[in-house]
C-alpha cells in the first residue's frame, strides 16, 4: 500500500449527481488529506495523519509544498490519429473564405483524409503518442480517439490498429471509436446511403473481428449524412453490438434528438441545438458533450452548456482535438473559456472533465477520488483549487498518477 499526502486540499468529486447543475458548496474538500492506494485502486481517502496511523506499514509518498489533488481528467472526444496539417485552412477561414471555398482549394476534412492515407501505421502511432504525452502533461489520463480520416476498409483499419498499438506504448487509457461515417469519401462510387451500408457490411465486421473498437460514431450534418439515413445506420450498428455516439447539431438542428432516440451514449458539439431539443436531451441519459475548441477554431457559438445543466442534463466537456477545426488540444483552457461565457461553476466544469466525461465513455471506475475507484489522480502546486480554472490552463499539474503510480 502507498499513502500519498499530505495534500492541502483533496477535491474528491464524490457524492455528486450525474445530472444537472452544481454549485461549489456541494464539493467535498478534504483538508490535509491523504490518498491510500494498492494494486491500481484507491483503498481509502481521508485525513493524512489518521490514515498514516491506521495503516502504519504503508509506503509514504510525501507531498512537499502546498499541493491539491483531484481526479485525473477524461477527454471524451478527440481525433488525434491523423496525418498532415491544416494550418492553411485556419488562415483562409480567418481571411473570410467559406467552408466550400476551402474544400475546393484542397482543404477541409478531405485534406486530412489524403494525408492520413499517405501516412504509414508507424507514422500514425508516433503522432498519437506525441499528442498523448501533451494530454498527459495536462493531467488527462483517459483519452477517446476516433478514426475517420481513412474512409475505406484498409485505411480505417490502419487507423484503428495504430490506436490499438499505441495503447501498448502508453499508460494512459485509450478508448477507440470507429468514425468511418465522417463523410462520404470523394472516391466512393455511390450514394451516401450506399457508403453507410458499405461501412456496415465491410468495415464494422472487421473492426469487431479484430476487437479494434466497440464504439461507432457518425457526423450528422447537411455536408455529411442526413437524419433518416443516419438513424438507420446507428440502429444497425447497435444491432452489431456497438455502443454509439453522434456528432450532433454542429451547424444545423435535429441530430441531437436522433442521438437520444437511438440511445447514444453521447451527443457531441450541440452548437446549434434549439431549446426544445435541449429539453429532450436533458431528459435522457445521453451525455451532452460540449467542444469549445471547435467553437474557437471556427468562430461559431459555444454549446448551450448553461441551458443543458439548468434543464437537468449531463454535461461533459472535451477538446475535439483535430487537425482542422480544433487544433488546440488544451482541455482546461477550453473549459475555462466555456465557463466564462456560459457561467459554469467550478464544480460543473470539474465534473464535466472527470466523472461525467467518463460516463460518456461507459466508464464508471474513474473521475472520482473514492474507495474502490481507479487510482488516477493529479496534483497542482497551489493552495486553492479555484486557481486551476482561474489561470485558464497556464497552471499545469505538478504530478500525474495512473493506477497509483506517479508517471509525471
Amino acid at each position: 500500500m502507498k499513502l500519498s499526502g499530505p495534500f492541502k486540499q483533496i477535491v474528491t468529486l464524490d457524492n455528486l449527481p450525474l445530472k444537472g447543475k452544481l454549485n461549489d458548496d456541494s464539493l467535498e474538500i478534504i483538508s490535509n488529506g491523504g490518498i491510500l492506494t494498492e494494486n491500481g485502486k484507491i483503498i481509502a481517502v481521508g485525513n493524512f495523519e489518521v490514515l498514516k496511523q491506521k495503516f502504519p506499514d504503508s509506503e509514504i509518498d510525501l507531498i512537499e509544498n502546498e499541493q491539491i489533488a483531484l481526479p485525473a481528467f477524461v477527454d471524451a472526444h478527440t481525433h488525434i490519429c491523423f496525418g498532415g496539417n491544416r494550418a492553411n485552412d485556419f488562415a483562409m477561414r480567418n481571411a473570410g473564405k467559406t467552408y466550400l471555398e476551402i474544400a475546393e482549394s484542397g482543404g477541409g476534412i478531405w485534406s486530412s483524409v489524403q494525408h492520413t492515407r499517405k501516412a504509414s501505421e508507424e507514422d500514425l502511432i508516433d503522432g498519437i503518442l506525441e499528442r498523448i504525452n501533451i494530454l498527459l502533461n495536462q493531467g488527462i489520463t483517459t483519452i477517446e480517439i476516433k478514426s475517420g480520416y481513412g474512409l475505406n476498409v484498409d485505411e480505417e483499419l490502419k487507423m484503428l490498429r495504430a490506436i490499438k498499438k499505441a495503447q501498448t506504448k502508453t499508460k494512459a487509457t485509450l478508448i477507440p471509436t470507429c468514425l468511418s461515417a465522417h463523410l462520404k469519401p470523394r472516391d466512393f462510387e455511390g450514394s451516401s446511403e450506399d457508403y453507410l451500408n458499405y461501412i456496415l457490411d465491410e468495415i464494422l465486421p472487421k473492426v469487431k473481428e479484430e476487437n479494434l473498437a466497440n464504439r461507432v460514431d457518425i457526423f450528422i450534418e447537411k455536408s455529411a449524412f442526413q437524419l433518416e439515413e443516419s438513424k438507420n445506420f446507428l440502429l444497425k450498428a447497435k444491432e452489431l453490438g456497438f455502443q454509439i455516439t453522434v456528432h450532433a447539431d454542429q451547424f444545423t438542428v435535429g441530430s441531437s434528438r436522433i442521438a437520444v432516440e437511438v440511445g447514444a451514449k453521447s451527443a457531441d458539439h450541440l452548437e446549434a441545438t434549439i431549446d426544445e431539443d435541449i429539453e429532450f436531451l436533458a431528459n435522457s441519459e445521453t451525455v451532452a458533450i460540449a467542444l469549445p475548441g471547435a467553437s474557437l477554431g471556427l468562430g461559431e457559438p459555444f454549446s448551450p452548456a448553461r441551458k443543458i445543466l439548468d434543464k437537468g442534463g449531463i454535461l461533459a466537456i472535451a477538446t475535439d482535438w483535430n487537425p482542422g477545426s480544433a487544433p488546440m488540444g488544451n482541455l482546461v483552457t477550453q473549459a475555462s473559456i466555456l465557463a466564462t461565457y456560459q457561467k459554469l461553476s467550478t464544480a460543473e466544469v470539474l465534473s464535466a472533465i472527470t466523472f461525467r466525461s467518463a460516463f460518456a465513455l461507459d466508464l464508471y471506475d474513474r473521475g472520482i477520488i473514492a474507495e474502490g475507484k481507479k487510482a488516477d489522480f493529479i496534483t497542482y502546486e497551489t493552495d486553492n483549487f479555484h486557481n486551476i480554472l482561474y489561470h485558464q490552463g497556464s497552471l499545469k499539474p505538478k504530478k500525474v498518477y495512473i493506477n497509483g503510480e506517479q508517471i509525471l
